[in-house]
């Protein structure tokens, strides 16, 4: 994993992180894989009943628009 794209995805993984904060959760970086990012929803996020639409439809999202060779993002549980 290049540090560039670590720290691209961080850089992500910041932004968003309040909004996780607010609802009572978090996200954790597990690693960066072949253009797959993995990471782990913690608190309340790992138990809502709509994390995989705030995984994709936020989490995911900024991490492309930090980094673009990012293919997906996947919640290790």
């Amino acid at each position: 994993m290049s540090t560039e794209i670590q720290n691209k995805v961080e850089e992500a993984l910041e932004e968003i992180r309040p909004f996780l904060i607010s609802d009572g959760g978090n996200i954790k970086l597990i690693s960066i894989e072949d253009n797959v990012v993995k990471v782990q929803l913690e608190g309340a996020c790992s138990g809502c009943s709509v994390n995989q639409m705030t995984l994709k439809n936020g989490v995911e999202a900024t991490i492309k628009r930090h980094a673009p060779e990012i293919e997906e993002v996947v919640n290790i549980a």
